[in-house]
């Protein structure tokens, strides 16, 4: 199929959707090299990676849709790594708490509870 013919609404949709999942991703890693220990490294990938794949996944099922496609597979990877990576990062925090594996992130201060 001649990919020219296709709507420039479309098109404007799949490429702000690629912009928008390249931007988290990015973000996600600019997040995971800056941030100084285990436990906020985990948040970076956990949240904005995931919000990039998302982004990139739609752009691809809306581009396969825009081919007359039912784009499946994209959908399964979507719920697969929307239920996978939060589990993933629970599970891993669990197990930097058994380990004791510190935190260099500021205690807040002591509230006086009357």
């Amino acid at each position: 199929m001649d990919t020219s013919s296709f709507h420039p609404a479309l098109q404007a949709v799949v490429a702000l959707l690629l912009v928008v999942g390249g931007a988290f991703s990015l973000i996600g890693a600019i997040g995971f090299l800056r941030f100084p220990d285990f436990y906020m490294r985990l948040h970076a990938p956990t949240k904005a990676s995931t919000l990039g794949v998302g982004g990139l996944l739609l752009a691809s099922m809306a581009w396969h849709g825009g081919l007359g496609e039912f784009a499946l597979r994209e959908l399964l990877i979507t719920l697969f790594v929307f239920v996978t990576a939060p589990v993933s990062a629970n599970l891993l925090a669990q197990a930097a708490l058994h380990l004791r594996v510190r935190s260099q992130a500021p205690e807040p201060p002591d509230l006086d509870r009357r």
